[in-house]
């Protein structure tokens, strides 16, 4: 029987950065890095010279599809400056970054490395969306590609066998979306920072404008509601359900935590770190929950020594609006069955007792897949140290926040749980 898990050295982050995520003609996935590297190297409190970066890992899902250029590990470390010290790409699908952060810290914790760069970026505009879906569904089951299950379709089965289970409906989806909006709309690096409410007050003001039939919307879930301003993707999946095309890169820099305090007044340290695996959608008992999650919710819970309620708050992976509903569950922030109530409550607001998504999520803040580990946890890192502007929560001593990434299917999850001491 094996003992508790822990590291061989404490890990801390001392530095962040991260590109604006969105759709750029003119830019590729090296000027998004050197974008996210500038802005970390400014967050470092008392510096940092790059030579004294021992590795680089980096997250990158398939820029070998979407821009025809592999080997991203040592184009980004020339970049940099960082050669000839070593440089790692990590691939876990839409979890690639979060993978690259979960390998920086076992190069820190073994004491082989005493300073690494994590990062990811991925450049996906290039193509146009049925090359994109072609390029994303690379990371689907074998089987679910053969029957033809995109990405849409396979969160739109997954919800449908939860409204099934426990009564939720395509109003509880638009709760997560609202809140998302908003959320973003306080958030400059998003793609989309405008809320549902301002997006459905300039589709009457474009109408007036055009002299045609202005419509009769009252509120965001008439808006919502309507299949020509939202229409269906994969029911229940509607437009505003799903995640963007998008561009982008984000990067940390990690340190031993003895060294922390040489780096920055304000660090953060990693104190829960866990990864697991899962089934394809045709082998998997149940579709309301992902195993990988909860597995790699124990592994950080365990190592942490914490429990969900310890959790002040999170960025989930809310690629699609019932994935945010169904991770809240699998980390135990909720009951099974009880997510989707917990988000009409308001409890998941930034106001509300457990802050979820506040950058927007991947549904609006963007999700350039390679990027998205990484830039879940930088939210992460604004928050627990009280910059993160008009969408800082109001949560008193704030301290502990986290970060869930999901890949493919559900085929690789991982957690990652932060500190402020």
């Amino acid at each position: 029987m094996r003992g508790r898990r822990k590291l061989g050295r404490g890990v801390a982050v001392v530095g962040a950065g991260m590109s604006k995520f969105g759709m750029f003609s003119d830019k590729d996935s090296k000027y998004l890095f050197a974008e996210a590297f500038n802005e970390m190297l400014s967050t470092v409190d008392k510096g940092i010279d790059p030579k004294d970066i021992d590795a680089l890992y980096l997250g990158n899902f398939t820029n070998d599809f979407f821009v025809h250029q592999g080997h991203w590990g040592p184009i980004i470390s020339d970049l940099l400056g960082l050669t000839p010290k070593p440089a790692t790409r990590t691939e876990g699908a839409c979890a690639s970054s979060a993978l690259a952060f979960r390998e920086g810290v076992f190069a820190i914790a073994s004491g082989f490395y005493d300073v690494v760069l994590v990062g990811g970026v991925e450049d996906m505009s290039k193509r146009n969306t049925e090359e994109v879906t072609q390029g994303l569904a690379m990371a689907a089951s074998p089987y679910e590609v053969k029957v033809g299950f995109t990405f849409p379709g396979v969160f739109g089965a997954i919800a449908t066998a939860y409204f099934a289970k426990y009564g939720a409906s395509r109003e509880h989806l638009m709760n997560v979306t609202i809140k998302s909006h908003n959320n973003a709309r306080l958030n400059p690096k998003a793609q989309f920072n405008v809320s549902i409410r301002d997006i459905m007050n300039q589709r009457i003001e474009k109408a007036k404008n055009k002299g045609e039939p202005i419509p009769a919307w009252r509120d965001e879930k008439e808006f919502l509601s309507d299949t020509r301003a939202n229409p269906v993707v994969a029911w229940p999946m509607h437009l505003y359900d799903c995640c963007p095309i998008s561009d982008g890169a984000s990067c940390v820099l990690l340190v031993t935590e003895e060294l922390a305090r040489d780096f920055s007044d304000n660090p953060l340290y990693v104190v829960g770190i866990g990864q697991g695996s899962g089934k394809g959608l045709h082998a998997k008992e149940d579709l309301t929950y992902f195993e990988a999650t909860r597995y790699a919710a124990q592994e950080a819970y365990e190592l942490s020594g914490l429990k969900p309620e310890d959790v002040q708050i999170a960025e989930v992976h809310d690629c699609f609006s019932i994935a945010e509903i169904i991770h809240l569950e699998d980390l135990g922030f909720f009951k099974p069955g009880e997510g989707h109530k917990a988000v009409a409550e308001g409890l998941t607001r930034l106001d509300g007792s457990k802050p979820i998504n506040t950058s927007g999520g991947l549904k609006c803040k963007g999700h350039p897949v390679g990027a998205t580990g990484t830039g879940q946890l930088i939210e992460i890192w604004k928050q627990l140290r009280g910059e993160a502007g008009e969408r800082q929560v109001p949560i008193k001593d704030l301290r502990i926040g986290a970060a869930q990434s999901l890949g493919g299917t559900g085929g690789t999850c991982t957690l990652t749980i932060l500190e402020r001491r």
